[in-house]
């Protein structure tokens, strides 16, 4: 499944796979923009580019500088945007992000119950799960249920905090450093990052586990 923010594969391409009514539509719907004067072709290609260099990666480099440098931590959790531009993450745009910091007694959970608002700007495309109507539905009124199938539940003593995206304001969880970490530069602690912790449907990969 691919990560980028262009799903859909253009006719002529190449990949002598057969072309889906899906990515026709969208296609149709390119040419309708160019032939109206709304965008050119070229303007079209730099924002796939642009979202094709948007991934969950980002997200593990904001997350790990946040675990070694306390300063931009507080400007992760204060102007998401600043932040990521230190690291050559372009978030800019009229959307918000805000990032929320789990803790030992505070846990995060990221969900859009209306359709599938994502920091894509970020992060990238949303994976498919996350887009599901079982998803949406079930986040806020079971969180826990849908943790404990990704492989984690918080323990009953810990509040779990749902985040519902709109098409304003888009949210990222900072997950806690795992223990035993504390000798990792920031590279080997991005590796222990993954999308489904910056949701907060999961926690980062245990160091002694990592290869």
């Amino acid at each position: 499944m691919s990560e980028n923010g262009h799903d859909h594969p253009h006719p002529g391409s190449g990949t002598g796979k057969t072309t889906t009514p899906h990515a026709l539509r969208i296609r149709a719907m390119e040419g309708l923009l160019v032939e109206k004067g709304v965008l050119t072709e070229a303007e079209i290609q730099d924002r796939i580019s642009y979202m094709d260099s948007r991934s969950p990666a980002n997200g593990a480099k904001l997350v790990a500088r946040a675990w070694t440098d306390e300063g931009f931590k507080d400007r992760l959790l204060t102007d998401t945007k600043s932040a990521a531009l230190e690291l050559g993450i372009d978030a800019s745009g009229p959307v918000e992000f805000i990032v929320v910091e789990n803790t030992p007694e505070i846990r995060n959970l990221i969900v859009c119950t209306l359709c599938s608002c994502y920091p894509r700007a970020i992060l990238g495309r949303p994976p498919d799960w996350y887009k599901s109507f079982e998803y949406r539905s079930r986040a806020v009124k079971e969180p826990r249920a849908v943790m404990r199938e990704f492989g984690f539940e918080p323990s009953e003593n810990v509040e779990v905090r749902v985040h519902d995206s709109t098409a304003d304001i888009r949210y990222m969880v900072l997950p806690m450093r795992p223990e035993g970490t504390e000798g990792m530069g920031e590279e080997e602690l991005e590796g222990l990052v993954s999308r489904d912790s910056l949701v907060g449907v999961a926690v980062p990969k245990n160091s002694a586990n990592h290869e």
